[in-house]
């Protein structure tokens, strides 16, 4: 589960380091989610979305719930934990984490594609508005009558320039505020694998010391005996 979670995560953080940066790659990550938000894919999407959250829900229960076994009362208290139940929460909660965060890069990733689509819009209608006023202005009027439509039509050409350069600029600062948060939940998600392998060497020595009888009973096998 937790491997195939790290899969998701990396596979979702390459796919927004492509769309970053202006490569070749990008154009072929933007075919690709053209054609994943076509036909039936959105709702297989959003079945898996959905899938991803009741796992999620899933896991934030378990955790509770092994809180409420050995009766803490705060999140922050591990020292009222079992080894045993201290590497079960480690785990719900590094899933938890990770699922969180691939449903986080996922949101990004759709923005980014959407702001990247727009920009490019804006751009082309930018190039044809500027073209045409280029066009007028090069145009030698005629007569003074003539002349003022031409005149009219520029001024109204540099006010949709001046709109569509607005535009452009409000998604540029909203793609870059998107590749900000899509850098941090790459660095975040590289914190994660490190702790997944701390989780691995804590489990590996409760095992250990499960084998060799090291661990000593828990509290409620303490008051028995008493």
């Amino acid at each position: 589960m937790i491997q195939l979670l790290f899969t998701l995560l990396a596979a979702e953080a390459g796919m927004a380091v492509v769309l970053l940066f202006k490569t070749p790659l990008r154009r072929l990550a933007m075919l690709a989610l053209d054609r994943l938000k076509r036909g039936r894919a959105p709702v297989m999407v959003r079945t898996v979305a959905a899938t991803v959250l009741v796992v999620l829900a899933s896991s934030l229960h378990s955790m509770a719930k092994i809180h409420g076994h050995a009766g803490a009362g705060e999140l922050d208290a591990p020292a009222a934990l079992s080894p045993t139940d201290q590497v079960l929460l480690a785990r719900h909660l590094l899933e938890a984490s990770l699922m969180g965060y691939i449903l986080f890069l996922a949101l990004v990733i759709d923005r980014l594609h959407s702001y990247i689509r727009e920009m490019r819009g804006l751009k082309k209608n930018l190039e044809a508005v500027s073209k045409q006023n280029k066009t007028l202005e090069e145009a030698k009027p005629g007569r003074s009558d003539e002349s003022k439509p031409h005149h009219n039509d520029i001024a109204s050409l540099n006010e949709e320039i001046k709109k569509l350069k607005r535009q452009l600029k409000e998604k540029a600062e909203e793609a870059k505020d998107a590749e900000a948060k899509a850098l941090a939940a790459q660095t975040q998600s590289e914190g994660l694998a490190r702790k997944y392998d701390r989780l691995l060497e804590d489990n590996k020595h409760l095992h250990e010391q499960l084998q060799s009888g090291d661990i000593p009973l828990s509290r409620s096998d303490g008051k028995k005996n008493a």
